[in-house]
């Protein structure tokens, strides 16, 4: 692995962590065309998803800030008999919210190895089938008009929105894109879904980036720490940029743009993928000749 793959490999990272189009599915099909693949790359996916979840805690730091706050006060609150459900305000109300979603994820992880056995192996058909539903879900979502704030939110809505993110712990889905639609599905609105379905998007890369690491550990792999060190900051701020162009392009009803771009990604892989079957000849060796 040399730096241009690293650098386009952050880059990559960077833009689809947030753009909804799948960061799971993009690396897949990079490291599937480059040829990288086993502990080097799962080692650069740790480092790579951390830069993105530092992009998260600029571009959100005052909300993030503020659950926080509302995570130890709750704690007194409760210790003080002074805990209202129905007095919350949004910070808190938010902080439950992600909770809940993300205890969807549990059962997931326990048997994480069905969804990332997907990423890797040799073949991209299902990483086509995934991207064109992540298509059809934005489609779907770009209908929504919600006006619920984050103070409006129910358990329920977080139960679906935390359903729908362990639908993208499969490569081609993707996580922001899938969270981001559930959100609207639920009625809330478009501000209110970004921020949730991003500030949800922490405790899901920093889960599985401790259960790579758990891995990677028992690698035998040399690591450039140079290397891992370009990748997480460019991936960082690369990230930071995506996630102000997502939220502006929700505003300007745009979103539709990227259900677009996923159908036609979709529909490349698997044309990608059945050649590869029927040649026998991997794509990569028919781009570099």
């Amino acid at each position: 692995m040399d730096y241009i793959t690293v650098i386009i490999q952050a880059v990559v990272q960077g833009l689809t962590e947030f753009l909804p189009v799948s960061s799971s599915g993009h690396l897949s099909v990079i490291q599937h065309l480059t040829g990288v693949d086993g502990e080097a790359a799962l080692i650069l996916s740790i480092a790579l998803h951390l830069g993105t979840l530092l992009a998260v805690f600029i571009a959100f730091r005052s909300t993030i800030w503020g659950m926080i706050k509302e995570f130890f006060l709750t704690i007194k609150d409760i210790f003080t008999g002074k805990f209202s459900w129905k007095k919350m305000n949004s910070d808190r109300r938010m902080m439950f919210m992600v909770i809940f979603a993300t205890l969807m994820l549990v059962p997931c992880y326990l048997v994480k190895d069905f969804f990332t056995s997907r990423q890797g192996d040799g073949d991209i058909i299902f990483e086509g089938a995934a991207f064109l539903f992540t298509s059809i879900i934005l489609f779907m979502s770009d209908r929504c008009t919600g006006q619920k704030l984050g103070k409006d939110m129910k358990i329920s809505d977080a139960l679906v929105v935390g359903a729908f993110q362990c639908v993208a712990l499969f490569p081609g889905v993707s996580r922001s894109g899938s969270t981001t639609a559930a959100g609207l599905f639920c009625g809330l609105s478009k501000q209110t879904a970004v921020t949730f379905a991003f500030i949800l998007g922490i405790p899901a890369i920093l889960g599985g980036s401790v259960l790579e690491l758990g891995d990677a550990v028992h690698s035998e792999t040399d690591i450039d720490w140079v290397m891992l060190g370009i990748g997480f900051v460019i991936s960082a701020i690369v990230g930071f940029l995506a996630i102000k162009l997502v939220d502006w392009l929700l505003k300007k009803n745009r979103f539709k743009i990227f259900g677009i771009y996923t159908a036609v990604l979709g529909v490349l892989c698997i044309a990608a993928g059945v050649y590869e079957i029927v040649s026998q000849t991997p794509i990569r060796e028919l781009i570099t000749g």
